[in-house]
């Protein structure tokens, strides 16, 4: 049985080096700003709350929190004074909780089955490790045996220290018993003067108390302080968005070139040509294909429908099975019936299309009227010519026949037809007598 316990994630820094007035972990990685990211993971390892570090002036940062369907309750770091100084924050602030993960709102790569590990070890402390390529300036985790005896920070290190390959990941298990004793021992007598988190580990040892260690992959633990770090997170959470897809059974072209959302939700059989930008609130049935250089947000696409080249669907388009959008049409809030046909350089939006609907090439819906937004019905089976103009509110019947170029701003019933233009004007010679004209101007 999966033991409940707490998430703390601390959120506290100021991401000074991202350069932004924006939150450090309110930038996003796939659509999803990183604390969005990190509450999901341990609400999905099974954590009952979370215990959110900020600081005083982090208002939007609890906002945002607070607003994720997440049992959350606020700890303020009044001061920056350590991770150690964070959890103590959290630690005042929390319940009766017998367990508690410690992780940090810029890890937006932390799988939930690490987070998992850390709460179901029966350890006092549990250590989250990894061996990286390169150990650089990480913490070092000391072994005797399997068995975690000090996290030495790096810039407390010796030679012999810094050759250890082990390096600490971040995330930590505790226990509250732990916690209870250790938090009053921490000290900030080390290179930055704070209070380490990483210090449990040589108390829990020294103390008598049990440590374990949970191994992750060097990806799982990337924190993000820099654009950067934020491009490196967002390139390594698009591959893996990717390879999910494709060993479902999702058909990529050039996967590199297509990018996804942490939300996406697409169906076996589907296609992806290159080029393709799915952002967040997008699903598409089986079988549809999706062709280069498509833009989607917010849609809903049926199956066996065909998208693209150079389409671009807003918000709250709905296209049903076996649909055509083709290239160069933007789509909002477009209700697109089965089988309808929108093929070349048209904007539908805030419109319902029936069934088997075809929309000549140029065709707009004139939906806005500077205050307010209007409703285009389409019926089933109808035609609408290229280059028409449909003036909101209007509803076109099925069957109806729109003739070319017509501005239709009055209902149309069932199966009539309707042209709207001006009639033809032939004045002879016009032309020859123009350029005569100009020509003696310019001599």
């Amino acid at each position: 049985m999966t033991q409940k316990f707490a998430a703390i994630i601390l959120a506290a820094g100021k991401g000074t080096r991202m350069k932004s007035a924006l939150p450090k972990v309110l930038h996003e990685i796939a659509g999803r700003p990183m604390l969005g990211h990190a509450m999901a993971a341990a609400a999905e390892a099974g954590a009952s709350e979370v215990l959110l570090v900020t600081a005083p002036d982090q208002d939007a940062v609890r906002d945002y929190a607070d607003a994720q369907g997440i049992k959350t309750t606020h700890a303020i770091q009044k001061e920056q004074l350590g991770t150690g100084d964070a959890v103590r924050a959290a630690f005042d602030a929390s319940g009766k909780h017998d367990r508690f993960v410690v992780m940090f709102g810029d890890t937006p790569l932390m799988r939930p089955e690490l987070l998992l590990g850390l709460a179901e070890s029966s350890a006092d402390v549990t250590v989250l490790g990894f061996e990286p390529e390169d150990a650089a300036a990480y913490g070092r985790v000391a072994l005797q045996g399997d068995t975690p005896t000090a996290i030495i920070e790096f810039k407390d290190a010796d030679e012999a220290t810094r050759a250890i390959t082990l390096c600490n990941g971040g995330a930590m298990g505790l226990s509250r018993t732990a916690l209870e004793k250790y938090l009053p021992q921490l000290s900030n007598d080390n290179a930055q003067g704070e209070y380490y988190l990483p210090d449990f580990v040589a108390l829990a040892h020294g103390g008598g108390d049990s440590t374990a260690l949970v191994m992750a992959n060097a990806e799982d633990t990337i924190g993000v302080d820099s654009r950067a770090g934020q491009a490196k997170a967002e390139a390594l959470m698009q591959n893996r968005l990717r390879q999910k897809f494709l060993e479902a059974g999702v058909g990529m072209q050039d996967p590199d070139s297509v990018f996804l959302s942490f939300d996406t939700e697409i169906a076996t059989d589907v296609m992806l040509e290159p080029h393709v930008k799915i952002n967040v609130g997008v699903s598409i049935g089986q079988g549809t294909t999706i062709k280069a250089f498509t833009h989607l947000e917010g849609v809903s696409i049926g199956q066996d429908a065909q998208i693209g080249p150079y389409a671009r669907l807003r918000p709250g388009t709905k296209v049903g099975d076996e649909a055509k959008i083709g290239n160069f049409v933007e789509t909002k809030k477009a209700d697109i019936g089965k089988g309808a046909k929108v093929s070349h350089l048209s904007y539908i939006g805030d419109a319902e299309l029936g069934m088997d609907v075809n929309i000549g090439a140029g065709t707009i819906t004139c939906n806005y009227d500077g205050y307010n937004k209007h409703l285009t019905k389409i019926g089933d089976g109808a035609f609408i010519g290229s280059n028409s103009s449909l003036i909101a509110p209007v509803t076109i019947g099925k069957g109806a026949y729109l003739g070319s170029s017509s501005a239709v701003s009055k209902d149309v019933p069932d199966d009539a037809l309707v042209v709207i233009r001006a009639p033809e004007r032939e004045i002879k010679g016009w032309g020859k007598k123009f350029r005569a004209k100009n020509e003696k101007k310019d001599s």
